[in-house]
């Protein structure tokens, strides 16, 4: 190997031995051991450092004790190589048979005997029983998997609810809006009703008017009540009469006021059609007014709707009946539920969002047209099962999603999944995964982390490809 790949690779193992943290970042200074062909007694050999009893990683250049009393274990020369920090020490007096001598650094490279690799560091012992890794999984000691707080989960099938959540404003409530107009030419002589927001009530007088027409008509009425003959059904009769001052919107109790009294007044107090605020007012005291003209906009406000703009990507998910709660900032502390009664066919091109609307019942007027509201549309009540697995249980790289599948004894296997639906932390397994199977679903990132370093340390043992 070139000086240049040389120095690759030292780099590497010392950078991912720091981000990995599991067997170079606890450790203390790699130190050549030598293996002598015959065992040294303990006060013949060299002691490199003294360990915790317990395995936890800890070290000391000199004797010591740990909090419960117990005296740290040396570490002699020749053992450094063989003793992982992350596992614990084999019981004492334990002969276990090595089959063989594995690279240090992970290499795809074995030895039958003791041996050095090019940066001194010796090849560490592979007992017999301890069961290694084939390509696609990566082991993990039981007392680390315990220390990170590695959980695991069934996959299952369960209903995912994805909640879309938006931003309404409250609108007047298009089927409750009333315009007064006249249907006759005629003089306003006196304003009721002279201020924009006022409430009024069906029946309350809004101006009064004097129309020629009104007058005319109220007249034949009369006379067709004076009138004798057989024919009732002619234009004099009195259905007709009272039939054109229906025409011109003039209401019943004046009709009835005009038979019973027999008068004919000169004008009239104009009532309003509906219940509601005035929202606009296009009419002065004195004014001449035109058949057709808008004289007044009445708004009931008793029901409002919420239009909210949902993102092009949860639309898919929302339909007519959806249940929707609503939280106005004003009242952030008393949400309110509904849900949808329309979608809009259109989408904003500025924000790339759909509109829906959510009617909501206000009998005491407490929502004002153009309040702000946040939206929470929880679609999907009405879904089938699906086999889903916990947010935290992916590993997503960006252009690669990843699940650890437990395989018992410390061993996982990576396996790549495909996504669907994400909702109330869980996201739907359209590939990948299998019902039963167990999956961690904490600590992935130590697991990933070993598993990164292994084919990273894997590739850079490959032979380079001559040019």
């Amino acid at each position: 190997m070139s000086q240049i790949g040389r120095a690759l690779v030292l780099a590497l193992g010392v950078g991912a031995g720091a981000a990995g943290g599991y067997w170079y970042a606890h450790a203390p200074p790699a130190m050549p051991a030598s293996f002598a062909q015959s065992t040294p007694t303990d006060s013949e050999r060299k002691v490199l450092y003294f360990r915790d009893p317990s395995g936890a990683p800890f070290w000391s250049a000199t004797p010591k004790k740990d909090a419960a009393g117990r005296d740290f274990l040396p570490v002699y020369e020749n053992e450094e190589a063989s003793f992982d920090p992350g596992s614990k020490p084999p019981a004492a007096g334990a002969e276990r048979k090595i089959l063989y001598y594995r690279n240090p650094m992970g290499l795809a490279d074995t030895s039958p005997v003791p041996k050095k690799d090019w940066m001194g560091m010796a090849y560490i012992p592979v007992y017999e029983g301890e069961e290694q890794n084939d390509g696609s999984t990566v082991k993990v000691s039981l007392d680390k998997i315990q220390r990170a707080g590695v959980r695991t989960e069934k996959v299952g099938s369960r209903v995912i609810v994805h909640p879309a959540r938006a931003v309404g404003t409250v609108k007047t409530d298009e089927t409750r809006v009333t315009v007064v107009a006249m249907r006759s030419e005629g003089y306003i002589e006196e304003l009721y009703v002279s201020r924009t927001g006022q409430h009024v009530e069906a029946g309350e007088p809004l101006f009064r008017v004097y129309s020629a027409q009104i007058q005319q008509a109220q007249t034949n009425l009369l006379s067709a009540m004076r009138a004798q003959g057989p024919s009732l059904l002619g234009p004099g009769s009195l259905e007709g009469a009272m039939q054109q001052l229906r025409n011109l919107g003039i209401p019943e109790s004046r009709i009835r006021e005009v038979r019973e009294k027999g008068t004919n007044p000169r004008t009239i107090d104009w009532p309003a059609p509906a219940s509601g605020h005035v929202v606009e007012k296009r009419v002065v005291n004195g004014q001449r007014v035109m058949p057709g003209n808008e004289l007044y906009r009445i708004a009931d406000h008793s029901q409002v709707w919420v239009i909210a703009d949902v993102a092009e990507m949860d639309m898919a998910f929302v339909e007519v009946g959806t249940r929707a709660v609503v939280t106005f900032r004003a009242y952030p502390s008393e949400p309110v539920e509904g849900e949808v009664t329309l979608i809009y066919p259109e989408l904003k091109t500025e924000t790339r969002t759909g509109q829906v609307r959510i009617e909501l019942p206000n009998p005491d007027g407490r929502l004002k047209v153009d309040m702000y509201a946040d939206v929470v549309l929880r679609p999907g009540g009405s879904e089938k099962p699906v086999l889903a697995i916990p947010d935290s249980a992916v590993i997503d790289s960006g252009t690669r999603q990843v699940a650890l599948v437990a395989r018992g004894e410390g061993r996982f296997e990576p396996r790549a999944i495909k996504l669907g639906r994400h909702g109330d932390g869980y996201v739907e397994v359209l590939d990948g995964l299998k019902e039963g199977e167990e999956i961690v679903i904490s600590a992935t990132f130590l697991i990933d982390a070993e598993s990164n370093l292994k084919a990273a340390l894997k590739g850079f043992g490959q032979p380079e490809t001559p040019k």
